[in-house]
């Protein structure tokens, strides 16, 4: 199984339990502090990551920490687990995973906005708006601006691209030239 798919796996497990017994917003927050102290400490990390260090000694390192940390039982018992299976490094894959589940189930998704220039508030507002009722989902949206599109806007949702920039249709405009049907 590759790390990607453990990882997912986790985090769905995570979430169904953080939904019965917990906030799933502050689990999220705290999963995500958890990967951000083992990575900001380097040695840390590479004792954590290292396969030569014997899973019960990484288990009661985690164990030493978790007074200091204030987590959820949830993150605890997933904390501790990861040290017990010698998991620790799919910690930063686990939270964006059980980010991307969250928002699924609250049915949020993200929007990537590039314009020519900034656009106003009022503009954002009724973007968001619009690509809600498109998707059917509240939208976090963010904004990008890239003079090089020239005008119009390059909007990314998940996989999918709606390319609305004056860059792209010059672009289809010369291909439809180059190859005669103009």
């Amino acid at each position: 199984m590759t790390p990607r798919m453990s990882a997912l796996r986790y985090a769905r497990a995570v979430l169904e339990v953080a939904l019965a017994e917990a906030d799933p917003v502050a689990v999220e927050q705290q999963l995500a502090s958890a990967a951000e102290l083992f990575q900001g400490h380097a040695g840390l990390w590479k004792v954590m990551t290292n396969p030569a260090v014997p899973a019960p000694k990484k288990r009661a390192t985690v164990d030493a920490m978790l007074p200091q940390l204030g987590v959820a039982p949830v993150v605890a018992k997933t904390l501790q687990m990861l040290a017990s299976r010698d998991r620790v490094g799919l910690l930063p894959a686990i939270v964006e995973a059980y980010s991307e589940k969250l928002m699924d189930h609250q049915r949020v998704v993200r929007a990537a906005v590039t314009s020519a220039a900034p656009l106003s508030a009022d503009r954002v507002t009724k973007l968001e708006r619009q690509l809600a009722a498109i998707t059917g989902r509240r939208v976090v949206m963010s904004a990008a601006i890239d003079p090089a599109i020239l005008g119009g806007l390059v909007t990314q949702i998940g996989s999918t691209v709606y390319d609305g920039s004056v860059k792209r249709q010059l672009e289809k405009i010369r291909e439809r030239l180059v190859a005669g049907s103009l």
